[in-house]
């Protein structure tokens, strides 16, 4: 696995990222992994987000780690979901131009408020083919608009996003929303990590790169 540090704009703003890439010759179908919410500490480093860009180079895809606006070096402040998600675009539109990817086998995928902001942009942006959600913050008819395909999981212990929401709204969408349990797992997954990325990778194997084995 190579990964690389990156960065692009979103308005005004520098926002930096980490791209990494599989072995295998391009062109590659990739994957913009949104992270946990920046006020409580979440970050592109994130114990998740990194199994899941893991896995997902493991199977041949492109994985795109960035921080939002005001984390890290990203430029900017946090702007309540709002900003965060012009920052998701802003990255897909950065994988789409990007030597090597694939431009119509990009998906999306977040972790708890990333996964918020996933949901949001995944729904809207043309670019994205598949979309997942890890414990996401769930609104109400998020997905009522979705026809993509969609993979939500959530942990049996989780405290902090109520599974009733997750799969309430999964039901609401008009598409193929599926929901995945991930067994003892709380809301931060610590021993979990290689589960849920196994998972989320293996779906977006199915949905990108149809005809490939997920391993």
């Amino acid at each position: 696995m190579s990964a690389y540090k990156v960065t692009f704009n979103c308005g005004a703003l520098t926002l930096e990222g980490s791209l990494a890439r599989p072995q295998k010759p391009a062109p590659w179908a990739a994957v913009l992994l949104c992270h946990p919410h920046p006020l409580y500490g979440g970050n592109m480093d994130n114990n998740v987000i990194q199994a899941v860009s893991e896995k997902l180079v493991s199977q041949g895809l492109a994985a795109l780690r960035f921080n939002f606006r005001g984390v890290g070096g990203s430029e900017g402040s946090f702007d309540d979901g709002k900003g965060e998600e012009m920052d998701a675009h802003a990255a897909l539109t950065f994988l789409r131009n990007y030597e090597g990817i694939e431009a119509n086998k990009i998906g999306i995928l977040g972790y708890s408020f990333g996964g918020l902001v996933a949901l949001t942009a995944g729904v809207k942006n043309d670019l994205v083919q598949a979309v997942g959600g890890i414990s996401p913050i769930m609104r109400p008819g998020i997905l009522q608009n979705c026809l993509k395909p969609v993979l939500l999981a959530y942990g049996t212990k989780d405290d902090v996003i109520d599974p009733k929401k997750i799969i309430s709204e999964s039901e609401g969408s008009p598409g193929q929303a599926l929901v995945e349990t991930i067994a003892g797992a709380d809301h931060f997954f610590w021993g979990y990590e290689k589960e849920v990325a196994e998972k989320m990778a293996a779906f977006f194997v199915r949905q990108l790169c149809p005809g490939q084995v997920a391993g």
